[in-house]
């Protein structure tokens, strides 16, 4: 390599994109665009030596009209306009309107070796060029309007006279020894993995020091930021500084994988030598017959197995498994699923059964009354299946499904049965759920695999015979995982859950001891197989009398407790309930209830903290005062301090603490802490005030609810209109009153004259409002007929009127179902006045009597008896029909 390059003040300039070539470094490249062959054929291939050309760095930008910045050096011989397509050397050429950034150094290079490929039917040529790095110099101009790029420019190669100055100085001589060392070890550490150690030792001996930091950089995978600031550095000291730490950190780099590889491979020997030991461990232990149980896993995982009491035929099962486990070892994959596999078997409680006491049916009858107000029918059920569980213990009772809405006490049912019968008491939620897996387990073949709810809640209770809730059945889904519900079907069958069948286990086990207990909002969305093997009792929702009683009893006293407050803090008075329970919260349960409660503890608990705690002076103690006392009175308050002996626990000592008089719940803070009132008494009586309105019961998943229907008349070509989310059934019962009250029209004085049609020149609308909430059922036929009847007669509904019912094309009127809960919403509503269908007299029998003497029940059989009860004074035009 030669000691000084005499340099052209102008090359040719091919421009490198993303990528640096160093003075020493030899590089190959492809040239493909048509500016980077245009500069090979004229300058490199056409002549008989080898040129020079310049090697210039180039970095794409996003596209702009701007131009290309070489820094202050460049001239402005640069075309504002042009589009600079300066191609890629080392891959294909890129669109030719790529906007990119010109660096202002460069490096000098000769070609020594040059190869042209196969032209293309497309008149493209293809160009291989060996090129070597000889110096760095800088661009004074560039030139981007031939057929190729050219720059005028200088060298910056040092002197002979700058170079031994240089060399002399005691920095730069530090800087190469620390250099050559950093080298020589990083190629020591080369020597061991290749074979050209030697020739990269002659080099370092032989090349000058400044040029060596070049060539082995170049060597490097670097960023292209770091190759940009190496050809920068043109001062010497710098770039052998720059130089030794680029080839420390390559040097560290290489130390760090080998001390990875070296731990890998010494993890795997000694795997291997464990294996081997315990191997001969185990071989002498059997000569001296000295194996020590206690120490041994799998030992005491086997008699943990002999203890569980399993039946013969998993008990061989799990043997074959056990011996398979014994032969694997802790490394192999199958061994953590296999030793799983048998540990639950072993935790399974396949004969350990909960001892029940002597059953007390006057016991079980106060603790059910204690924990739940009202309910008085299921009750009574739960006491028949406890008096049925006395004299049979394994007798197979049904299994009992409460069917209600939220927050009427269905799951605290269960527990209640639980701590009646003594037995431990397990909940699984099936809410959501969609997979069978979730019911019968996953097959062990699957990565992950686990037992089913039911297997893992017999696990965790230990028990085979615990009460079990299956909570929320009715919400189960299915899709390309299964079905649940289907998978249920063997568990709740008394005559095939004696052998279910997990797909984990893969072993039947015995679930006929297990008490199963369902709970659902609606019986509608069970699958009718597994409806049948349930006995279905319905808990409608409470009377406002009810509601207050249990608020009363159990919610106040509950929240109180959950806030840390009790009723020397806070006082709620039963007028103040009553006023919750009617204005803010109309809801067939006492979630809501509990939740206003709640609201008005925590705003409670604010002012309680935040006032002064006094502490009540026992007697013969003398009021202590202290400048710090002083300082904390309030508008003059006495503090009064009490001496707490030792041994005193936190609770008796934050029971301790009083205000001095508690705080009562009035009307004002209601409204202040809930907002104002929700409801009011003269909802229907103002919603009811013109012709074509009338009011209806319907039952939803969440209690009876109250439901108006408008009816009105425009300008139209004779079509019905309806509105408000219907379901199928309900538009059909649409059609039937508005056919019903066409027949009829002239009978109710509606029409003058029979050829005379209601919808002659206009359109009837039917609107049920709360449009997002979706309404369907054969139970309105009766209240679309009166609210009919009422837009074309102009006559007002009674306002304290509710009706429920559906109707046939001949004007009789159906039963229909939810009795109770429609009444008891009648009942919130503040309505007096409610038409049933006739055969519907026998369901009263299950409203509470209280809630019946608050309400005139009307009887209808026919829809003219409908029509008689909802208007003021009777139906005038009926003693005139002939119906």
């Amino acid at each position: 390599m030669a000691d000084s390059v005499e340099l052209p003040s102008r090359l040719a300039i091919l421009p490198f994109r993303n990528k640096v070539l160093l003075p020493g470094a030899i590089i190959r490249i492809r040239c493909t665009s048509p500016t980077s062959v245009k500069l090979v054929e004229q300058e490199l291939w056409q002549r008989e030596e080898k040129g020079m050309i310049g090697i210039l760095p180039v970095r794409d930008t996003a596209a702009s009209a701007e131009t290309k910045q070489l820094g202050s050096t460049v001239s402005d011989s640069i075309d504002q306009t042009s589009k600079v397509h300066g191609g890629s050397s080392d891959s294909n050429a890129k669109v030719q309107n790529d906007v990119v950034h010109w660096h202002n150094r460069g490096v000098a290079a000769r070609a020594l070796h040059l190869s042209r490929g196969v032209e293309k039917p497309s008149g493209r040529v293809t160009y291989i060029v060996v090129l070597e790095g000889l110096c760095r110099f800088n661009v004074q101009e560039l030139n981007t309007r031939g057929t190729y790029h050219t720059a005028r420019i200088s060298s910056l190669e040092m002197t002979k006279t700058e170079m031994e100055q240089v060399e002399h100085d005691p920095d730069f001589i530090m800087l190469s020894r620390q250099f050559k060392a950093t080298a020589m070890e990083l190629i020591s550490v080369l020597e061991q993995k290749q074979s050209t150690g030697g020739r990269t030792k002659v080099l370092l001996e032989t090349v000058p020091v400044h040029k060596l930091a070049d060539i082995f950089v170049a060597s490097f995978e670097i960023s292209f930021e770091e190759q940009l600031s190496m050809l920068d550095s043109v001062d010497a000291k710098v770039r052998l500084s720059k130089a030794t730490e680029l080839v420390d950190r390559h040097l560290q780099s290489i130390r760090v994988a080998e001390k990875i590889t070296q731990k890998v491979e010494g993890q795997l020997s000694k795997s291997q030598k464990e294996f081997l030991l315990r191997q001969q461990m185990k071989a002498i232990k059997e000569e001296l017959g000295d194996n020590d149980d206690e120490e041994d896993d799998l030992a005491a995982l086997e008699r943990k197995m002999q203890s569980a009491g399993m039946p013969q035929n998993v008990w061989k099962l799990s043997l074959r498994e056990l011996r398979r486990l014994k032969k694997m070892q802790p490394q192999q994959p199958g061994y953590s699923s296999s030793r799983a596999y048998l540990e639950l078997l072993a935790d399974l409680p396949w004969q350990k059964a909960s001892k029940e006491l002597e059953l007390d049916l006057r016991a079980a009858q106060e603790r059910l009354d204690n924990d739940h107000y009202g309910l008085e029918k299921v009750k009574q059920r739960i006491i028949e299946y406890l008096a049925v569980r006395k004299l049979k213990p394994d007798a197979r009772g049904p299994v009992l499904c409460f069917v209600g809405p939220p927050g009427v006490g269905k799951t605290s049912l269960a527990s209640s049965i639980a701590a009646a019968l003594d037995r431990k008491f397990v909940r699984i939620s099936l809410g959501g759920v969609k997979d069978e897996a979730d019911i019968r387990g996953h097959r062990r073949t699957y990565i992950g695999s686990m037992p089913g709810r039911l297997i893992d809640g017999l696990k965790k209770v230990a028990v085979c015979n615990p009460v079990m809730l299956l909570d929320e059945i009715d919400k189960t889904g299915s899709d390309v995982r299964g079905d649940p519900a289907s998978a249920l079907l063997e568990v709740l069958d008394p005559e095939q859950n004696k052998t279910f069948n997990d797909h984990y286990l893969n072993v039947p086990f015995d679930l006929s001891k297990v008490i199963f207990v369902a709970t659902a909002n609606r019986a509608q969305p069970i699958p009718p197989p597994l409806l049948d093997r349930m006995e279905v009792i319905e808990l409608p929702g409470y009377t406002p009398e009810e509601k207050l009683k249990i608020a009363m009893k159990h919610l106040i006293p509950r929240v109180l407790d959950q806030h840390g407050l009790s009723s020397e803090f806070l006082q709620i008075p039963k007028a103040m309930v009553q006023l919750v329970i009617q204005r803010y919260t109309r809801e067939a349960g006492v979630r809501s209830l509990e939740r206003s409660l709640a609201a008005l503890a925590r705003a409670a608990a604010v002012r309680v903290a935040e006032q002064e705690q006094v502490v009540p002076l026992s007697k013969g103690v003398e009021g202590l005062t202290t400048p710090l006392l002083e300082n904390r009175l309030v508008d003059s308050a006495e503090v009064e301090m009490e001496v707490i002996p030792m041994g005193v626990n936190n609770r008796d000592i934050s029971n301790t603490f009083r205000i001095t008089s508690p705080l009562v719940v009035d009307e004002a803070m209601v409204e202040k802490v809930l907002g104002p009132p929700k409801f009011d008494g003269r909802e229907t009586a103002e919603r009811v005030v013109t012709p074509g309105i009338s009011v209806g019961l319907v039952w939803t998943s969440v209690g009876g609810e109250v439901q108006f229907v408008e009816a009105s008349t425009m300008v139209g070509k004779g079509e019905l209109h309806l509105t408000g989310q219907l379901g199928d059934v309900i538009k059909e019962s649409a059609q039937i009153a508005l056919t019903w009250v066409r027949a009829r029209a002239t009978d109710l004085k509606l029409a003058a004259a029979e050829s005379i049609s209601l919808l002659e020149g206009r359109d009837i609308h039917i609107h049920f409002p709360a449009g997002a909430v979706p309404k369907d059922g054969p139970s309105a036929g009766v209240t679309l007929v009166t609210a009919l009847v009422s837009l074309f007669s102009q006559r007002k509904v009674r306002s304290d009127t509710a009706m429920t019912g559906e109707m046939t094309l001949r004007g009789l009127v159906l039963p229909v179902g939810g009795i109770k809960d429609k009444i008891l919403a009648a009942h919130r509503y503040g309505i007096k006045r409610v038409i049933l269908p006739e055969r519907n007299l026998k369901d009263l029998v299950e409203v509470p009597p209280s809630v019946l003497a608050n309400l005139e029940i009307l009887l209808a059989k026919r829809m003219e008896d409908v029509l008689e009860h909802a208007f003021d004074s009777g139906c005038p035009w009926r003693q005139h029909s002939k119906l």
